[in-house]
């Protein structure tokens, strides 16, 4: 039994109907012979002993004198977790992006622990995709990473039989008031952290401990997430408003090596490349929807090493940063420049994380590092910002989870509240891939965005190409 830390209660608080508080990840497989949904269990109950907190599920305190507390789930059913879906013929990816769509608007069950996998059968070609949802309250980076990076390996693997595992007991109420107690006494930091938690606001309180036991919805919910986070809801962007219950999303990927011959013609770093694409998509888009804004506000949580110089066991923290994408500048390598300049100030502090180290993270560390981002956003910034994005960069070379390759993986990043759309980024084995969330009604066009997206990949490449004859 663990209290649930301040930023953890905060983050459960934040999951609301209309603002799920999860990352999803999309994994396209190619199952090759043998790998099927048995094998994907069996992988899961081996390796989910490296991450116990996948285990456990959040109890709160009678009379909410206390945070809420991590406890072993005393009924863990794995097979609620590790499930089974197909798609109908044909299987095509704008099928899977539907299914994603109606998987990724649903909340993951708060009386149970927080994530979701699912197998889903019938992609073109034979493949299958690997779909994850994790709460944000569940990873933090240091004891506890995503549980799909652990699953995945450099080599194809055969499963073990996991091993027998018996939770710990069920606290009762009262071993729930007597362990706040003894909290309080050996760390009276948890007084003060209670203390703030209560004083905040009504509203503060109302999501960071009421939301524990049932969710701030609507309205309420809006607000709330707006005095806390200082995301002033609606208003003229196209970026800010108020969700509905349901998202869409899609993909657009491009060729990680045309985007390196891109940086060493015009200089800078792949992010900046990346940061410079999105700024032209999002041009693109705001062109064909006749809206007039020469300057986006985005929140790029970026990878450090803290203050102390002692790294996490991702060998980096994540922090937030606010970058200037400028929509109104014509010239893609005018873009890059400018993204560059906002950029530096990251990189001259000297606690940047180069791409090459987060790499060759072991396993698949994109799940972790964009979970942490989208922590990193929710917890820390108080300023107003048009859209997140969030950028990992992956292993190139292949990867496999029990028999079966890797072929393409991408990130889902939700809408933190007052948002209508977000965008993960994440490079494996000489792809790169965007991911697009955006709410299903107010982001009706989405795939135009996808489209603009891909013309920027284009437009860039052309441009740094004449730029440098």
């Amino acid at each position: 039994m663990e209290p649930l830390t301040r930023a953890e209660v905060a983050l459960l608080g934040l999951d609301s109907p209309r603002h799920p508080a999860h990352v999803g990840q999309v994994h396209v497989l190619d199952p090759g012979p043998g790998f099927d949904h048995h094998q994907l269990r069996e992988l899961v109950s081996e390796r989910i002993a490296y991450v116990p907190r996948f285990r456990q599920r959040v109890r709160t305190v009678p009379g909410g004198v206390s945070a809420p507390v991590w406890v072993d789930d005393a009924h863990f059913d794995l097979d609620f977790h590790v499930r089974r879906s197909a798609l109908p013929r044909p299987g095509t990816m704008d099928q899977l992006n539907e299914f994603c769509d109606r998987i990724m608007s649903r909340r993951i069950d708060r009386n149970r622990p927080l994530w979701e996998l699912y197998l889903v059968e019938g992609l073109v070609d034979d493949r299958m995709a690997l779909v994850a949802k994790t709460h944000l309250a569940l990873v933090d980076g240091g004891d506890t990473v995503d549980l799909t990076q652990v699953l995945f390996d450099e080599t194809p693997q055969p499963v073990a039989t996991g091993q027998d595992w018996r939770p710990g007991p069920e606290p009762s109420p009262l071993d729930l008031l007597v362990g706040a107690a003894a909290a309080r006494v050996n760390r009276p930091g948890i007084v003060i952290e209670d203390l703030q938690r209560g004083v905040t606001s009504v509203l503060g309180t109302a999501v960071a401990v009421g939301e524990a036991t049932g969710g701030v919805g609507g309205a309420l919910g809006d607000l709330a997430s707006a005095a806390l986070l200082g995301t002033a809801p609606a208003g003229s962007s196209v970026f800010l408003g108020s969700a509905s219950q349901q998202r869409r999303h899609a993909v657009v990927e491009a060729d990680l090596a045309v985007l390196r011959d891109v940086r060493d013609r015009v200089g800078h770093t792949i992010n900046d490349v990346v940061l410079a694409i999105i700024a032209g998509g999002l041009r693109g888009w705001l062109h064909l929807r006749q809206s007039r804004i020469d300057t986006v506000q985005a929140l790029v949580p970026m990878s450090v090493v803290d203050d102390g110089n002692e790294p996490s066991s991702l060998g980096c923290r994540v922090a937030p940063h606010l970058t200037a994408l400028p929509i109104g500048e014509p010239q893609p390598v005018m873009r890059v420049h400018q993204i560059a300049i906002s950029t530096r100030a990251h990189k001259d502090t000297g606690r940047a994380v180069d791409a090459r180290t987060l790499a060759e993270i072991a396993g698949l560390a994109p799940a972790t590092l964009h979970l942490l981002g989208v922590r990193a956003g929710q917890e820390s910034v108080r300023r107003r910002y048009d859209v997140m994005v969030t950028n990992a960069p992956g292993p190139q070379a292949p990867l496999y989870v029990g028999t079966a390759t890797l072929v393409s993986s991408r990130p889902v990043v939700p809408l933190p509240p007052g948002h209508l759309l977000s965008i993960g980024v994440t490079s494996y084995n000489g792809t790169v891939s965007f991911g697009l969330t955006g709410d299903r009604d107010a982001v009706a066009d989405l795939d135009a965005l996808a489209g603009c997206l891909a013309d920027a990949v284009t437009e860039l490449v052309d441009a740094a190409q004449e730029e440098t004859r």
